[in-house]
């Protein structure tokens, strides 16, 4: 499962990828419901914005990030919405995903790409290719850092390609300037409630909401 930046070049430059993102550049993109009422009732149109960056600033890793995205990547879900044959991508993930786990929730592994580059700016290339293809329904990105540029980059390359790029990023950043459609912060309370900060939301207001495990 786990793919090398080469690997993902060699995929994205075959011919098939680019006929697929004809096929699909022109088509309108809805929302992804997060499959949390009270998270959709905050979010513009009611859900994950697609074909956008939506920037996620983490206290620490494992507080149930990815968890946050899955209903919208489950097979009933986002890979059905986007269409047959897209992948969803994950670039430089902090841990090694369980399989099994994913797939138990539904998630089509077939269509699912591990990368691991060797260095940050690899990773955001990777990124950038992934999100502009046409080819991926979403596409996760973790990073320590990054400069305003380049996610100005990703955030054309999800518009272009019609992907959901989500950016994982440690706090510290939360005061920098970003172009991300949607920026939310994540923690987690005393009582183990997931607490999730809106920090910018496009069409909507900030506002800050806390989920049950």
């Amino acid at each position: 499962m786990p793919r090398d930046a080469d690997s993902l070049a060699e995929l994205l430059a075959d011919a098939r990828v680019w006929r697929l993102k004809d096929a699909t550049a022109a088509a309108s993109r809805p929302v992804w419901p997060t499959g949390r009422a009270v998270l959709d009732a905050r979010l513009p149109d009611g859900g994950w914005p697609t074909a956008a960056l939506v920037e996620v600033l983490l206290s620490d890793y494992g507080l149930g990030e990815v968890q946050l995205f899955l209903p919208a990547l489950l097979v009933d879900g986002a890979q059905r919405d986007a269409g047959a044959g897209r992948w969803l991508i994950w670039i430089a993930p902090p841990y090694e995903p369980y399989a099994p786990a994913l797939a138990q929730q539904g998630l089509d592994l077939r269509r699912f790409l591990v990368v691991r580059p060797e260095s940050a700016t690899e990773a955001l290339w990777a990124a950038e290719q992934a999100l502009q293809s046409g080819a991926c329904a979403a596409v996760f990105l973790w990073l320590q850092g990054s400069d305003l540029r380049w996610l100005r980059r990703l955030k054309l390359a999800a518009e272009e390609g019609g992907a959901l790029g989500v950016l994982f990023r440690p706090d510290r950043h939360r005061f920098e300037s970003s172009p991300a459609t949607l920026r939310l912060a994540l923690s987690r309370d005393a009582a183990g409630l997931l607490q999730i900060e809106l920090l910018k939301v496009r069409g909507g207001q900030p506002a800050s909401i806390a989920l049950e495990p």
